[in-house]
């Protein structure tokens, strides 16, 4: 399996492994609703976070937000002592994005699941339709902030040689021919590397060696701050394990992404030349 690749397994999990700790883990599906109730991994909680974006990282917005958080992962059964394994359909961006900001809430183990329900259903496993009310919980966060960038780091990275920034959004909104935001356009500096480049045709990751092949060839080296951005922080997350499953030590996503930096008069914009 490609997962067996990676030099860091802090934040993925595959589906064999999530059946020998199915009792002892706690699930969150993250797709929308209707797929939720098609089916999904027996003792799943749900929570459908697409859409609840920040478009302010000053701290005070950045640290309502984070709270916000903390709360809707209680309600869906989260503890510090029980691993946690969030789910797409794939190993997509909304499981992603899920895992990143548990791991910014500093919980001792979260996990994707590699391939999502693809792959679990691929392996023969079944879904159920059977649902039960949320367990509330308690959880004691922190704050993990070296897993995160702000509009503040960002303008900073920009002049550092230390700090290498990538762009992982489509070609149109890279090229600035898709208006997301007021503005278009990317960051001053950034590199394009579409986040789906490090995924295969099922939508799991490529084994390892594609995938550093894929940052090697662009000159993203491990010496260096990796931050991503997207639009709103979901694609962005997937590079971010990507890149930290592949042993890149300082990676941060950068939470606001093009939604804040593209709406703000005083974010410094180039609009790239198509080849």
């Amino acid at each position: 399996m490609p997962y067996k690749e990676f030099s860091n397994l802090e934040y993925m999990i595959t589906v064999d492994e999530l059946k020998e700790r199915l009792d002892e883990t706690v699930l969150i599906d993250v797709r929308p609703t209707e797929e939720y109730a098609a089916g999904h991994i027996e003792g799943t909680a749900h929570f459908d976070l697409y859409g609840i974006s920040v478009n302010d990282t000053a701290p005070e917005p950045l640290n309502a937000f984070l709270s916000m958080f903390h709360h809707q992962f209680e309600f869906r059964g989260v503890t510090n002592e029980l691993p946690v394994v969030i789910y797409d359909q794939e190993t997509g961006e909304r499981a992603a994005r899920g895992v990143w900001l548990l791991a910014v809430l500093n919980h001792p183990n979260v996990k994707l699941l590699d391939g999502g329900v693809k792959a679990w259903t691929d392996a023969g496993n079944t879904l159920t339709t059977t649902t039960s009310p949320p367990r509330r919980s308690s959880y004691s966060s922190g704050r993990n902030l070296d897993l995160l960038a702000t509009r503040f780091d960002i303008h900073t990275a920009i002049a550092d040689e230390n700090s290498v920034i990538i762009d992982v959004r489509r070609d149109s909104e890279y090229l600035g021919t898709e208006k997301r935001a007021r503005r278009v356009g990317t960051i001053p500096g950034a590199v394009h590397i579409p986040w789906r480049n490090h995924l295969d045709e099922n939508g799991t990751f490529r084994p390892a060696k594609e995938i550093d092949a894929i940052y090697a060839s662009k000159g993203i080296t491990r010496d260096k701050t990796v931050i991503a951005f997207c639009q709103g922080g979901y694609r962005s997350a997937n590079t971010f394990l990507a890149l930290k499953s592949l042993g890149y030590p300082n990676v941060k996503n950068y939470m606001g992404s093009w939604g804040e930096w593209g709406n703000r008069d005083d974010s410094l914009i180039v609009l790239p030349r198509s080849n």
